[in-house]
């Protein structure tokens, strides 16, 4: 099978491959720069979900594939956190045909200190402040700030793997779904 995926990051692409060759077997994976209209660090869901599906969309029309993929990471408010945020992804995947289907990973908390340069507009992502903090520069192209946050415990990779198999739930189960067509979703968000 081949897939586009909608970034050059590596873990993205890393985690795809991961995710889609557990359930396909032999996956080969292409990565497709792409531009959406989310902005380098989504705030909101709709922002998030709109991101990773405009990703993918872009990702199935750019080369002969049977699957585009878009992950897009960003802050969801979340009542009763530190923040008032979660960081989650969500994951995108469109079909040659033009149909949508839909999943998140899981979600964890940025430090304060973090959040707070990106709402200020101090900083245009969470990954220049995760830098300062950490130290390592290009942590979203590596562990990722949750593998720094974590001791090593879960990486990026791992949680942009949930997302995939969570976007995966419907195709798994065509029988129960009724999977929307990528503009329809697109025109709600």
């Amino acid at each position: 099978m081949r897939v586009a995926v909608g970034s050059r990051n590596p873990v993205k692409l890393a985690a795809v491959e991961r995710a889609l060759s557990r359930v396909f077997g032999d996956v080969e994976v292409v990565a497709v720069p792409v531009k959406t209209s989310v902005g380098e660090q989504p705030i909101g869901l709709r922002s998030v979900i709109r991101g990773a599906v405009e990703r993918a969309s872009q990702a199935v029309r750019c080369r002969e594939v049977e699957l585009g993929v878009g992950v897009e990471a960003g802050l969801i408010k979340a009542p009763a956190t530190i923040t008032g945020y979660l960081d989650v992804q969500a994951c995108a995947i469109v079909d040659s045909e033009g149909l949508v289907s839909i999943g998140m990973g899981p979600g964890f908390e940025f430090p304060p200190e973090a959040v707070n340069a990106v709402l200020s507009g101090e900083s245009r992502e969470l990954e220049e402040p995760m830098v300062r903090l950490s130290g390592i520069e290009g942590i979203g192209d590596k562990m990722g700030a949750i593998g720094w946050l974590t001791k090593g415990l879960i990486s990026r990779v791992d949680i942009t793997e949930v997302a995939v198999i969570m976007a995966l739930v419907p195709r798994l189960n065509r029988d129960l779904y009724r999977l929307r067509r990528v503009e329809d979703v697109l025109a709600e968000l």
